[in-house]
């Protein structure tokens, strides 16, 4: 067997809930191995209100860095000594570097999401975007996309904790790109859900609707998707949501979550390992296991 683990093995981890679906761990591990580095990288369910404790934790067992999930992002942001200009904006954060005690944290979620979208061939500049949430990883893609010239954005949200939330990203988006033009709406109004996906080009479900325990749920009626709408989910385990299945079967071109966890993992692996992340070997990788039926 490989000897890997030692007495000197660097730890990495995912925190938040649910974490028993992540990808992380297999995409980190294997990128450690590819280039020879003595990390290792593990998730831990933790809940929002154990954010406080597991940070302590981190520092007491000199966690280099990580991943937080949901629906930790936000109040971890809270935790950390030092933000990234884009996680301040933000307000929340998705990965975490702690240089001997000195935690940074930052916020890769937007990036990852406008890198998927190209890599299907789609450019947010321009576009009008329809953004379903207004959590950690709905506000980052939010703003990203703003950042690099979406021409509207309109964003749904139930009306619950996040909505104020909501409405706080249109102000902050207002200030960072003021040629956006950018509104906040309750989930509740279908018909203004509907009108507003109508006219858009990007439709993005950012919320865990679709993920376990909401696998086969979609907060979008069939009937509001139109062949040459572009749809895209942040939710990447099951591979295609509901959502995505409903998008390909009127013929929509589809952008699921994956190649959005791929893309933000590998700017978060520059930002904790030093390194550019081995993608390509990684793609390879993991066609190879889905070929054997791993």
């Amino acid at each position: 067997m490989e000897k890997r683990i030692s007495g000197t093995t660097g730890l990495y981890c995912l925190v938040g809930s649910p974490v028993g679906h992540s990808g992380s761990p297999a995409m980190y591990n294997f990128s450690f191995q590819k280039q020879g580095l003595d990390y290792a990288y593990l998730a831990f369910d933790v809940q929002k209100e154990q954010m406080a404790q597991t940070m302590a934790a981190i520092r007491l067992f000199k966690v280099r860095g990580g991943n937080i999930t949901m629906p930790c992002k936000n109040i971890a942001a809270t935790l950390v000594d030092e933000l990234s200009p884009a996680a301040k904006i933000i307000g929340a954060i998705n990965v975490f570097v702690n240089d001997n005690g000195h935690i940074t944290g930052h916020i890769t979620d937007g990036i990852g999401f406008v890198r998927n979208l190209k890599e299907h061939g789609i450019d947010v500049k321009g576009k009008k975007l329809v953004v379903l949430g207004a959590g950690g990883a709905a506000t980052a893609l939010q703003v990203q996309s703003a950042l690099d010239g979406a021409r509207e954005l309109a964003i749904f949200n139930r009306d619950d904790e996040f909505y104020p939330r909501a409405q706080e990203t249109v102000k902050k988006i207002e200030k960072a790109a003021p040629t956006v033009i950018v509104n906040a709406y309750p989930l509740a109004d279908t018909a203004k859900l509907k009108a507003e996906i109508a006219d858009a080009d990007i439709l993005v479900n950012a919320t865990v609707v679709g993920m376990k325990p909401l696998d086969g749920q979609s907060l979008i009626d069939p009937s509001f998707l139109r062949k040459d709408l572009v749809v895209a989910d942040t939710v990447y385990s099951p591979l295609k949501t509901k959502l995505i299945l409903d998008a390909e079967k009127i013929g929509c071109q589809t952008a699921p979550g994956k190649g959005m966890l791929l893309w933000q993992g590998a700017a978060g692996y520059k930002l904790f390992a030093g390194q550019e992340m081995p993608v390509k070997e990684y793609q390879e990788y993991e066609q190879q296991q889905a070929a054997a039926g791993k």
